[in-house]
């Protein structure tokens, strides 16, 4: 039995979720002409109070059209230094909109509404690129599944606002900060431009992202979806996966979270472990000793048929996910106790 941490992005729909993606009428997206993807937007512009919704096959994709929205070529995003739209978008803000980014070097992949102000470039400023665009993102893949408190992003809107800067949240993974911090998504809905939402990571979908907005924007956003190659036909059969992701699986999101806690709490006990991150949802990350070599931790992991991934630097992830059972989760808790690293 293969036990796969590397990411929540290896689930499979489960069989009632193809039972559902099965029965899902479809028709000729690209027409907008398939209620279930039709049915899927509505859902979750409703769920954030937005006006709008699109279907994305991807994260990246959603978050690109965004980008796109509201930037012009040469003119400039704040982001952290981690952000996923800077390190793992294969620098399609500059491919796809003709922009670089302002790097603020936040705490776990989150900035503060001071740093934000700070890395404004002067709007009179010729020489520097004009700043247009304010990105975030909750939760923090690399900052090991941190979330923004809902105070630090109101802040931020308010130097948005003062600036006349557009705002856009990458919620790859919001779910969890929902459940984590009990926060009300409709409260996003009402701070941000735009936001994009993953149903394949912990929802368990296996395809899609969705972009929320007001109306305007999201008819914009079609013709971009267009020219990034995005428009799908019988998407349906997709959207019901996530229909039923939202459905059944967000509540239960608090499991991967507990499992990660308590694979920190044992990971903090052994000797060859230099330190752990606080664990906020389902990504945890560990720091080995200075004297081992990541590699054989990985190697020792696979050995007992658990893989995790590596961050570089002494650094490894975990992430819990649906597809990680109870059983297995007792299984690695007694490996860990096991692993034995010289």
């Amino acid at each position: 039995m293969e036990i796969n941490l590397v990411s929540d992005t290896v689930t499979k729909p489960s069989n009632e979720m193809l039972q559902q993606m099965f029965r899902s009428k479809v028709g000729d997206d690209v027409y907008k002409q398939d209620p279930t993807v039709n049915e899927l937007e509505e859902m979750v512009a409703n769920i954030f109070g937005m006006e709008a919704a699109l279907f994305f096959p991807s994260g990246t994709m959603a978050n690109q059209t965004a980008i796109k929205l509201h930037t012009n070529p040469g003119e400039q995003i704040i982001c952290d230094k981690w952000a996923h739209i800077f390190h793992y978008e294969g620098g399609g803000a500059s491919f796809n909109s003709g922009v670089s980014c302002n790097l603020v070097d936040g705490k776990r992949g989150m900035i503060t509404a001071e740093q934000v102000k700070e890395a404004i470039n002067p709007p009179d400023f010729y020489h520097s690129p004009l700043t247009s665009l304010v990105s975030l993102e909750n939760t923090t893949n690399k900052g090991g599944g941190a979330c923004y408190e809902m105070d630090d992003m109101l802040r931020i809107k308010e130097v948005c606002k003062q600036n006349n800067l557009k705002y856009h949240l990458d919620g790859a993974r919001i779910w969890n900060a929902l459940v984590a911090k009990r926060q009300n998504p409709r409260h996003f809905g009402e701070i941000f431009d735009t936001i994009s939402v993953c149903l394949s990571k912990g929802l368990g979908a296996p395809v899609g992202s969705v972009l929320v907005g007001d109306k305007e924007t999201m008819n914009r956003a079609l013709r971009v979806r267009k020219i990034f190659g995005g428009g799908m036909r019988q998407a349906g059969y997709l959207a019901g996966a996530g229909i039923y992701a939202l459905q059944h699986n967000v509540s239960r999101l608090q499991e991967d979270h507990n499992k990660a806690k308590e694979l920190a709490f044992i990971l903090k006990q052994l000797p060859w472990v230099e330190s752990v991150e606080p664990v906020e949802t389902n990504i945890l990350i560990f720091s080995v000793k200075t004297e081992i070599d990541e590699t054989n931790v990985i190697a020792k992991f696979k050995e007992k048929n658990i893989l995790i991934s590596s961050l570089g630097k002494g650094k490894l992830r975990i992430v819990t996910h649906l597809d990680y059972r109870d059983v297995m989760h007792s299984y690695v808790m007694e490996a860990l106790e096991r692993i034995v690293i010289k």
